[in-house]
C-alpha cells in the first residue's frame, strides 16, 4: 500500500498478519461457542483431549486452557519472527 518494495518488510507483514489472525480467532471463540461453532484447530484440541463440545459448554479445565495456550503460543512465535 505504501509502495514499499522490500522482501524483509513483506516477510514481517506476513508474520504479523498470521499472528493477528490467530489472536482474532482466539478472541472470537467465546462468541462463536455461543452459536455452537468452534473454529480452533482440531489437531491441537485432540492432542489435549478436548472436544468441540467442551468449548461449547464453556468448560475451563486445564486441558481446555492448554489448547488456548498452545494456539496463542503460535501467535507469539510469529511475533518473534517479526522481531
Amino acid at each position: 500500500i505504501l509502495g514499499v518494495r522490500d522482501i524483509h518488510a513483506d516477510h514481517a507483514a506476513s508474520h504479523i498478519g498470521k499472528a493477528q489472525g490467530i489472536v482474532t480467532c482466539l478472541r472470537a471463540t467465546p462468541y462463536h461457542c455461543t452459536r455452537q461453532k468452534v473454529f480452533l484447530p482440531m489437531d491441537i484440541c485432540m492432542l489435549h483431549g478436548v472436544s468441540q463440545e467442551d468449548f461449547i459448554r464453556g468448560k475451563q479445565e486445564k486441558n481446555v486452557r492448554d489448547v488456548i495456550y498452545d494456539i496463542a503460543s503460535q501467535a507469539h512465535i510469529h511475533l518473534e519472527h517479526v522481531r
